[in-house]
């Protein structure tokens, strides 16, 4: 009997852990107001082993907030964005540069702030510090003067909210739009604390090229050893897994297909093991998928004219890919989505019909598609890839006869 007990303590405590992995895999950053916190916070020990030892990736607890300092293992990808709900649309709108410049701007101002700071006042410090001579002299410019920059300001504090950097206290931020009102919010300074995800300040970076910043933000620090770069290897693949839809072989170095073409089985069972994930293995690369789902942040979607506009598009692009018709254009797929737009109007939003409409559908559903590994976007040249064709119908096969046919 006590031996049955202790296997359902253990499966128990197992099945916990796979949880808190794909909960930060989901969240790297959670409060207590967040479900899974508790549950993070009882594995703690065990979490800030297997991350740090399997990803390379730290991770940090304390009473108020838990942070999984994750680095993207494709420092290349920009289609997953920050964004929020934008004016009253259904879509995520990603983050233009001046939101991300904004974004910067008002975390400077909040680490100064006192513990509530209202939204104008926020904004009273974002517009101080954004009159520095290096912001302007890249063509930034903020006023807050116009309905377009006060609306992405509150864009930024939407995010900082939903990241829980911000609390709301009382008002509205649509009213400080309109120019009518105010909001006023507590300031989470745990959480400000541990938003940065960097190896080192970006401060002290020196170089102004873009790719050499980033890169040396999030470089590790690792021996100069044989078995220092084996490491640094495995945890790129292993970042690529277990954060991207899809790990195309293509898209490694010789260097990294090498060492998981000698080393995918011991790698894939330690991820699934931990995870609960299934691993897809296919001629053209390797899908860890979530049965569970409690690890996808970013899906296909299925509901509303974004969503069924986007599975139309998947599925034509997977018609190309299966005929081997290959690459195609922004200026197809627009006509495809034109197409889409007067076959199903009578049951998609009125303002598809508008002139013009064919276009920023298209560029949503070419956004999510590209974010998901399924198409990649070079330019004005759309390439579905291999992942893409599960979103195809093939013909049917017809493998027996009724009598009465």
């Amino acid at each position: 009997m006590s031996g049955d007990l202790t296997d359902v303590l253990d499966e128990r405590r197992d099945d916990e852990r796979r949880r808190a992995v794909r909960a930060l895999l989901r969240s790297p950053l959670l409060t207590p107001r967040d479900r899974d916190y508790a549950l993070v916070r009882r594995h703690a020990g065990y979490l800030g082993q297997w991350f740090p030892r399997e990803t390379g990736w730290s991770l940090y607890t304390d009473p108020g907030v838990a942070r999984l300092r994750k680095v993207p293992g494709d420092l290349s990808d920009g289609s997953r964005a920050a964004s929020v709900r934008g004016g009253g649309a259904r879509a995520r709108l990603p983050f233009s540069r001046r939101r991300y410049v904004l974004t910067c701007l008002a975390l400077a101002a909040l680490e100064r702030a006192e513990s509530q700071i209202t939204l104008g006042r926020l904004v009273d410090r974002v517009l101080m510090f954004a009159a520095d001579e290096q912001i302007t002299a890249a063509g930034i410019v903020f006023t807050m003067e116009n309905r377009d920059e006060r609306g992405d300001l509150v864009a930024v504090a939407q995010l900082l909210l939903s990241l829980g950097v911000l609390a709301k206290i009382a008002g509205d931020e649509q009213a400080f739009v309109n120019s009518t009102g105010d909001a006023l919010y507590d300031v989470d300074r745990r959480v400000l604390a541990v938003l940065l995800a960097t190896r080192i300040g970006p401060s002290l970076v020196e170089t102004g090229d873009h790719d050499m910043r980033l890169s040396a933000v999030t470089r590790d620090l690792v021996p100069d050893t044989e078995d220092g770069r084996n490491r640094q290897v495995r945890h790129s693949i292993a970042r690529r897994l277990l954060d991207d839809p899809v790990l195309y072989y293509t898209d490694l170095t010789p260097e990294q297909r090498a060492y998981l073409d000698m080393q995918r089985g011991p790698l894939l069972k330690r991820l699934t093991e931990a995870t609960g994930f299934l691993a897809e293995v296919r001629a053209e690369g390797i899908a860890l998928v979530d049965p569970t789902h409690e690890a996808t942040d970013f899906g296909m979607p299925d509901e509303g004219t974004e969503g069924h506009a986007t599975l139309l598009l998947a599925e034509y692009l997977s018609e190309r890919l299966r005929d081997a018709a290959g690459a195609t254009t922004v200026a197809d797929a627009e006509r495809r989505m034109t197409e889409l737009i007067t076959e199903h109007s009578g049951h998609w939003r009125k303002n598809t019909r508008d002139p013009g409409a064919e276009r920023p559908l298209t560029a949503h559903a070419l956004w999510r598609l590209e974010a998901l590994g399924l198409v990649r976007l070079e330019g004005q040249v759309v390439t579905p890839l291999p992942a893409l064709a599960r979103f195809g119908y093939a013909d049917p096969t017809i493998i027996g006869k009724r009598d009465d046919q």
